[in-house]
């Protein structure tokens, strides 16, 4: 039986698209999706792998058709065909892919402005400028003084702020981040709360305020799908809300040393009753002598010291911590 080959590739082109849409969102790749920003990455991510799938398949089934369909038969010693190229064929596989990756930026940029991304007002960066000059006041300063910084000042954003949708409205729970080598600091600024795991309830809007003490270090929470850089001088934001309670990885994601791969520690998602008791009992467990002081009035040490345990320090660790200058810690 002679089948049309039009037939078969329209078939294969079918098989093709299910196995790539199949596999795209059967894949088990990533882990858990604990917070409301999950999904929109996952989306991302699964249309990447459904894409990704399809072009693998397309391309090793032609290299396996050629190989077969074209090998060197036995006592064969002529020339293949003088084939120099073919025009339509080179514009159609420069043009797919093109679309492709512009697909795909259109939808990232999209997915990332829906988180909070790329939006000056959202970030609530206030701080921050980077000298933008126009190409015309660029040719103009050949021949004069150039402009002013405060005229060719713009505003950037650092981190992902609120979603569209939560824009202007306040936070339900605020931690200052403090990452440094090789730990991560978590204070509470309503309560005073110092902690090595960040606790946090579920199913309310969660500000990161993150700086580091000493060099680049990223808090990356896997489940959450987010990461953000915590910057020396610099204070970046990361604003999120968890979706399921458990416990998951804080991982530094930027290499910071000898021991970052040691620079770990972990997110408690609760809820808001257990979350009330968390912080009831480490307010009931804070050295009586630090009690209502304020954090500015803490040397380095005094300010560590109770929580120590968390960041698994010695002593002689905290001692060094303390020729790094209590400016560090009080930036929290």
């Amino acid at each position: 039986m002679n089948i049309p080959s039009n037939i078969i590739t329209l078939i294969a082109g079918i098989l093709l698209t299910l196995i790539s849409l199949w596999f795209g969102q059967n894949h088990g790749l990533m882990p858990v999706a604990a917070s409301e920003e999950a999904p929109w990455i996952d989306g991302l991510f699964n249309t990447m792998m459904t894409i990704s799938i399809g072009l693998f398949l397309l391309v090793q089934g032609i290299l396996i058709f050629s190989i077969v369909r074209f090998r060197q038969r036995p006592g064969d010693e002529t020339d293949g065909p003088p084939i120099e190229g073919n025009i339509p064929l080179e514009i159609v596989w420069t043009a797919i892919p093109a679309m492709i990756v512009l697909g795909l930026g259109v939808y990232s940029f999209d997915v990332y402005t829906n988180m909070g991304g790329l939006d000056p007002m959202a970030s609530h960066d206030r701080g921050q400028q980077v000298a933008h000059i126009e190409g015309a006041a660029i040719a103009a300063s050949l021949s004069q003084e150039a402009p002013t910084l405060e005229k060719a000042n713009r505003r950037v954003a650092i981190g992902i702020g609120a979603d569209p949708d939560e824009i202007g409205k306040a936070p339900d729970l605020v931690v200052d981040v403090l990452g440094l080598q090789y730990a991560w600091i978590f204070t509470y600024p309503e309560t005073g709360i110092v902690s090595g795991d960040l606790h946090m309830p579920v199913d309310r809007d969660v500000q990161l305020n993150i700086k580091a003490a000493d060099v680049i270090h990223s808090l990356w929470i896997p489940q959450f799908r987010v990461k953000q850089d915590a910057i020396p001088g610099r204070e970046t934001e990361l604003r999120l809300r968890p979706r399921e309670p458990g416990t998951y990885p804080v991982v530094c994601a930027e290499l910071c040393g000898s021991y970052h791969g040691g620079m770990r520690t972990q997110t408690i998602v609760e809820s808001a009753e257990d979350f009330d008791q968390w912080v009831n009992e480490q307010i009931a467990s804070v050295d009586g002598e630090n009690l209502g002081t304020p954090v500015a009035n803490l040397s380095s040490e005094e300010y560590l010291a109770p929580y120590t345990h968390f960041l698994g320090m010695d002593e002689s660790a905290l001692k060094a911590m303390g020729t790094m200058g209590n400016e560090h810690h009080h930036s929290l």
